[in-house]
Parts: C-alpha cells; structure tokens; sequence
C-alpha cells in the first residue's frame, strides 16, 4: 500500500482566508491535508515565535480539511502542526494576498512559515499572489499553476526552500532569483502619533532585468534558484524561488 503524503498547510493572512482554502483544494490533489493557521491576520510578521505566553489552538472544520486556528505567528502554526501530526512531508504557506519579491522577503509571515518547515527538516514552499483594490484574486485562474508548480518542486528533491509568486493572469512558470536592489518600505506618518511602516510603490525602471521584481511585473509566475542573495538564498542551493509569468 502507497503511503499517501502528508501536507500541512498555513499562512500569514489568517485561517479565514480565501487563499489557504485554494491551496488546500490544490495539495488535496497531492496528498493527506491539514490546515494549521493563525486565528487573525499575521501580515509582515516575518519569523517571530512566541515564548512570553502559552500557544493555544483550536479545531475546526475549513470546508472539506481539518484544520486548527492558533493564537500564534505563522512560524509557531508550522512548529505546532509538524510536533501535533508527526512525519509531515511537506509544508506549503499561503496562498498570500499580495506578492512576496525582493526585499521584502525579510518580513514575510507567509515565507517564514515556508522557512520554519526548512528548519525542522521538511520540505517548505511559498506562495504569493498579487492584489488589486479593484477586485479579489481569482484563485481559479491560479489553481493550474500552482499544481503545476507543486509537481514539478515534488521531483527537485534537493530544494528544502522555494518561494512561488503568481501574478494576476499568469503564462508560464520560470526560475528567478530573488532582487535585492531595492527596499520598498518607509513610514507613514499620520497627524496623531501612529506612524506605520508600509510598502511603497516603486518606479517602472526598477523592474528591469531577470530578478523576481522585474519578471513577475511583466506578469511571469516565477519559481526563484536563490544562490546567496537574501533571506532565501542558499549557498548551498537548497533554497529557490518560483515566478509565474
């Protein structure tokens, strides 16, 4: 008898987000799914842990999967769901609500749950999608890329980190590297002391070029072979990252 693989999914946007049920229906495909993710929005939490107070999670029912909602960061969701339901195979995060490309990769919560996986010796994939104030992603138009995806990183059995961005009509899917020349957060200030930190807009001749800023702009879904240029890279080359173009 085949052992049907194990796959635990999370995210950064919280487990009532419509983009960890599309991923869910994806890997479904693939294997055994469970959701483990946080109970509100984690955006930009980047790989925070939480030791000051006692995690606590709680069983519900997503759709067709069982899944649990945790009082936690993306990072304890992973560590909990690999310690809970032991011998996971592999671990797929998102699919987040806006892109995840160059330097912003540091703050990521979607990532850093792909990279806690990595750190407890299983297989971590990521996945982003862009967003517009106009309309919601369509995940439908998605789901194809990313199977595709997920069937082609299942037979590199040497990437442990991928990181997957999709645009909003993808044609294709092509290996990148992760930019590293711009970082596109500044504060903005407010009239009553509660300055934020958020993500700007950059010109168009910063997307020159064949890094995952300038290809997934030219709307190409892009999986990313990261070499040593930022929180992804690997050395080692067992760390990449996917565009969708």
């Amino acid at each position: 008898m085949i052992k049907k693989m194990r796959i635990l999914i999370s995210n950064d946007d919280g487990i009532y987000s419509p983009g960890i049920i599309a991923l869910a229906k994806v890997a479904s495909r693939f294997g055994e799914v469970r959701i483990v993710a946080p109970d509100v929005e984690q955006s930009s939490m980047g790989h925070a842990i939480t030791s000051s107070r006692p995690l606590r999670y709680k069983r519900i029912r997503l759709g067709d999967f069982e899944a649990y909602r945790v009082n936690g960061t993306p990072a304890d969701c992973v560590a909990l769901g690999t310690h809970h339901w032991q011998h996971v195979d592999l671990v797929l995060s998102g699919i987040n609500l806006g892109l995840n490309l160059g330097n912003s990769c540091w703050h990521s919560g979607t990532l850093a749950a792909a990279k806690q996986a990595a750190l407890l010796g299983v297989r971590g994939i990521a996945f982003s999608t862009s967003v517009s104030e106009n309309k919601d992603p369509d995940f439908a138009k998605l789901e194809p890329y990313v199977a595709k995806v997920i069937e082609m990183l299942l037979e590199e059995k040497t990437m442990d980190l991928v990181n997957v961005n999709l645009p909003e009509k993808p044609k294709g899917i092509r290996w990148t590297r992760q930019s590293v020349r711009h970082y596109d957060g500044k504060v903005a200030p407010s009239n009553q002391n509660r300055d934020t930190v958020r993500n700007c807009s950059l010109p168009n001749e910063s997307f020159r070029g064949s890094d995952d800023t300038a290809r997934t702009r030219r709307f190409q879904a892009r999986v990313h072979e990261n070499k040593g240029n930022g929180p992804l890279i690997s050395r080692s080359g067992r760390a990449g990252e996917v565009a969708c173009r």
